[in-house]
């Protein structure tokens, strides 16, 4: 079992920057990848970036790529999505979640990006980025 809190949204102008960040439980941390996915008013949740279990491979929509950095501290049980150069249209509640990749299953981004394979989520954090 993993519980997952996120921190960090909050209210920021457009060109500002936030870092959100994902607490997580448990001790096999180390073997989840990590993702953020995000939500719209009025819209499906997407995702927006991931990195993987052994920290050697980030991915990211194509809508952040260049803007947003995850990273992941394994050592705290905690990942990071910075995000720079924040647009109106990244206003969203931002979660965080988890996923144990079995054995077998390939590491691309179609599978990273798929929340339905995750298998824990967090509450969720408000960004609202103003113009």
């Amino acid at each position: 079992q993993v519980q997952l809190v996120e921190s960090g949204g909050g209210l920021v102008q457009a060109g500002g920057s936030l870092r959100l960040s994902c607490a997580a439980s448990g001790r096999t941390f180390i073997f989840y990848d990590m993702g953020w996915f995000r939500q719209a008013p009025g819209k499906d949740r997407e995702f927006v970036a991931a990195v993987t279990w052994r920290g050697g491979s980030t991915y990211y929509a194509d809508s952040v790529k260049g803007r947003f950095t995850i990273s992941r501290d394994n050592a705290r049980n905690t990942v990071h999505l910075q995000m720079d150069s924040l647009k109106p249209e990244d206003t969203a509640v931002y979660y965080c979640a988890a996923e144990r990749r079995p054995p077998g299953r390939p590491e691309t981004l179609a599978v990273v990006a798929n929340e339905r394979l995750y298998d824990y989520w967090g509450q969720g954090t408000q960004v609202i980025v103003s113009s």
